[in-house]
């Protein structure tokens, strides 16, 4: 099974960087293949337009839902959404690395969403949540924060970190169908000691081995693509997630 790691953040020497890099070896400790989206490396472009299509729906007006249809249909995504479209179908597990950047995630991470789980792809009426195109695999986030452990308590001043990402866990990655394990949060990264990272790092290597030496769910998860691309036949026509290459 392989896992795809969509990382986020524009400094390779970060502590993101490091999280990133220790779920790779947890990965591949754990027998798996990881597949590293860069985003910033990559120079990936978040912001969507009609430079995300190949095929045209509607030349008058673009509406960009139509449009994601369309190319659902014919083959018309853009060859850098088409990439990560393929690298997310072959992938049981689904790990982001990122910085909570004002309460959210980066703008380059939120662009990969819009562009990548597009309509007719991702996700389809009736193919949401637990009907999703992405049930049977998982989803697991790795964050940094400035802020301390305190600040993000039912008494601090930002609130519970559930309360703060409930908006990614619920309306972006289950909305896809995806089970989604807690987040794991290295709290204030760039203020504490060596001593402190390390300890993180080693959490969250145990982390990703927890999920992924879940043998109901990997067995679950076997063959997530064939299952999905009929799925997606039954209801798109024969366009719909690419076979493993």
């Amino acid at each position: 099974m392989k896992t795809l790691i969509v990382y986020a953040h524009p400094e390779p020497t970060s502590f993101t960087a490091a999280l990133k890099d220790a779920a790779v070896r947890a990965v591949e400790s754990a027998g798996h293949a990881a597949v590293v989206s860069d985003l910033y490396a990559e120079k990936f472009n978040p912001v969507a337009g009609r430079h995300d299509f190949l095929t045209v729906a509607d030349a008058a007006r673009f509406h960009y839902q139509t449009e994601q249809a369309f190319a659902s249909r014919n083959r018309g995504f853009a060859p850098d959404i088409r990439r990560e479209q393929d690298r997310l179908a072959d992938a049981g597990l689904l790990i982001l690395v990122f910085p909570l950047w004002w309460g959210g995630v980066p703008a380059i991470l939120k662009g990969w969403f819009d562009r990548v789980c597009a309509y007719g792809f991702a996700y389809a009426d009736g193919k949401r949540f637990e009907n999703g195109y992405l049930r049977g695999r998982r989803a697991l986030c790795a964050i940094t924060t400035g802020g301390t452990a305190a600040r993000f308590s039912a008494d601090g001043s930002y609130g519970e970190m559930r309360h703060v990402m409930h908006g990614v866990r619920r309306c972006m990655l289950e909305y896809l169908g995806l089970e989604v394990a807690d987040p794991f949060v290295a709290y204030a990264a760039p203020r504490v000691d060596q001593a402190r990272r390390i300890e993180y790092l080693r959490d969250w290597e145990g982390r990703i081995a927890g999920v992924l030496n879940d043998g109901e769910w990997t067995a679950r998860c076997s063959q997530p693509d064939q299952r999905l691309a009929q799925l997606q036949r039954n209801d798109m026509g024969e366009a719909g997630w690419s076979q493993p290459r």
